[in-house]
């Protein structure tokens, strides 16, 4: 394949992937709007237990099948890379059985575990998903290692389509009849939207079959192995990618139930829990997803970059362009961070006119914290990529699973203080990524040869930017409130001068530069941009 060619791929799925996270961050803010934060507790709950056990066929198990099938392709061992796909579809349709009767069978005592009972039809309601899914991943990874990239982007792009548009559907039909069946409508549109993804890529599957079929005729290499070492070989590869991706949902998984059995013993209510709940996962955490949608795009883009150079031995581009990863993902943090810390209650009352100034005020406390928490998160990100490129995969797990027990133990202690009540969660969220970004980078300098510059010097210039762009904000809000009141006009005049300050002053002070605009999807337009 040709570099042309790897880098539209690679393009394809970055800008698909940023559309999907997009729609699903936009997706939750009228959401919330119309089944309440109520509703959207046990819409999360149900979502945090989705997640974890969509990690185990989603994360690993398809990067090892279009691995697997990529290196026999590579051998002109094309009935062998048919074999891989063969087994590791048998192997996700057991994986999605299990996981889809065992959520039918104990959805009620895990919500009751978890004390949010009414998430109950909200669980039901992703059991086709749960089945379905995993099925659809064994064609992904096949596509994937056939170094076809787009019925992998369009797949994506219609999974969630028909998840907020048939999510949403359900919802404002059934928010009548109580909010905890409008959540189970919402949450349905996942299994809606899996179906259709799964129809549409076995449309290209069956349009492909006769190319399949051609290449293994015309191979003289042809040859097959045993299936308990393909499922060995799959395993090896998949399992330590499954462990980290699983740490995330997980973690929500534990604040549900720090947060259901720490304040009922307080003295709150059900319908009190609830709605912390759905300030925390609902509101703030809606927000907290844009900046990392297009974080994402650029951690997805450095794997490759950091690959080649790794392979190639080629140690100054290998600390070159993990500089500016870090770099890259600090100018998206940081003005994420900031910004949305100074202007938290006012963006909640923007996009939550109807709920009221109480809980503008208690999810914008909300925010605030998680605000400073998507600032580690997002380099870490960038910090995992640089060690799965040089082959430490097992390091970020490690750091991850640290990580989670501090999330625990903070968890537990702080919830259960009343004056802290749920903001101990976001508390020990942010507290648990700072811990896991300081080890990859301690063990990003300790164990593998980039030399990378000193976190100091590589944030300096966007913390620069940064900080002008919060002097604009800040000047705007105020000196705006003489001529308006109007919170809505208020706040988008402050993120609109912020944001075109903070723009130009990436480029004036010398933050961005043209090595760095490589790394991002469609980079060498806004090079052109840049220029004039």
């Amino acid at each position: 394949m040709s570099k042309e060619n790897f880098a539209k791929g690679a393009a394809i799925l970055s800008l698909s992937g940023l559309i999907v996270k997009i729609l699903g961050a936009v997706y939750r803010i009228p959401l919330t709007s119309l089944i309440g934060t109520e509703g959207m507790a046990n819409y999360n709950i149900a979502y945090g237990v989705y997640n974890l056990l969509l990690a185990i066929s989603l994360a690993g198990l398809p990067t090892a099948i279009a691995r697997l099938i990529s290196e026999k392709r590579a051998l002109n061992n094309y009935k062998g890379a048919y074999q891989v796909y063969s087994i590791s579809l048998l192997t996700l349709f057991i994986i999605g059985m299990v996981s889809s009767l065992l959520v039918l069978l104990f959805a009620r005592p895990l919500v009751n575990l978890l004390h949010f009972p009414n998430a109950y039809y909200s669980m039901l309601a992703l059991v086709p998903a749960l089945l379905i899914i995993p099925v659809m991943s064994s064609y992904r990874g096949f596509f994937q290692g056939a170094q076809n990239m787009a019925p992998m982007a369009i797949s994506q792009f219609l999974e969630q389509l028909l998840r907020v548009v048939v999510g949403y559907g359900l919802a404002y039909s059934l928010v009548k009849t109580g909010v905890d069946k409008a959540a189970a409508g919402a949450t349905f549109g996942a299994s809606v939207g899996s179906i259709g993804a799964l129809l549409i890529i076995l449309l290209f599957f069956v349009k492909r079959k006769a190319l399949t079929q051609s290449e293994i005729n015309s191979s003289d290499n042809n040859f097959l192995e045993e299936p308990k070492k393909i499922v060995k070989d799959l395993l090896k590869i998949a399992v330590p990618i499954t462990i980290g991706a699983a740490m995330a949902p997980l973690m929500s998984i534990l604040d549900s139930y720090f947060a259901g059995n720490r304040l009922a013993a307080l003295g709150y209510t059900q319908a009190q829990i609830e709605d912390l709940m759905g300030q925390l996962g609902g509101m703030a955490q809606s927000l907290i997803n844009f900046p990392q949608a297009f974080s994402t795009a650029i951690a997805v883009s450095l794997v490759p970059v950091l690959t080649e150079a790794f392979v190639k031995k080629d140690k100054h581009r290998l600390a070159q362009t993990s500089d500016m990863g870090a770099k890259l993902s600090l100018i998206i943090a940081l003005p994420s961070g900031v910004g949305m810390f100074m202007l938290a209650e006012p963006i909640m009352a923007l996009l939550y006119p109807s709920l009221g100034a109480e809980k503008f005020a208690s999810s914008g406390v909300l925010l605030q914290i998680q605000s400073i928490g998507v600032i580690f998160f997002i380099l870490n990100q960038a910090y995992t990529a640089m060690l799965q490129s040089v082959n430490k995969q097992m390091i970020p797990v490690k750091n991850l699973f640290l990580g989670l027990i501090v999330k625990v133990v903070l968890s537990y202690i702080l919830i259960g203080i009343k004056g802290i009540n749920i903001k101990g969660a976001a508390i020990s969220s942010l507290v648990a990524y700072l811990v896991t970004t300081t080890f990859n980078l301690r063990d990003i300098r300790r164990y593998t040869r980039i030399k990378m510059k000193s976190i100091v010097k590589i944030a300096a210039l966007p913390l620069l930017s940064t900080a002008l762009m919060a002097i604009a904000v800040w000047s705007t809000y105020n000196l705006a409130r003489v001529v308006t009141k109007s919170n809505s006009l208020l706040t988008l005049l402050s993120i609109g001068v912020g944001g075109i300050i903070y723009f130009v002053a990436l480029f004036a002070t010398g933050a961005i530069t043209k090595e760095d605009l490589e790394l991002i999807p469609m980079g060498s337009k806004l090079k052109r941009f840049a220029r004039r």
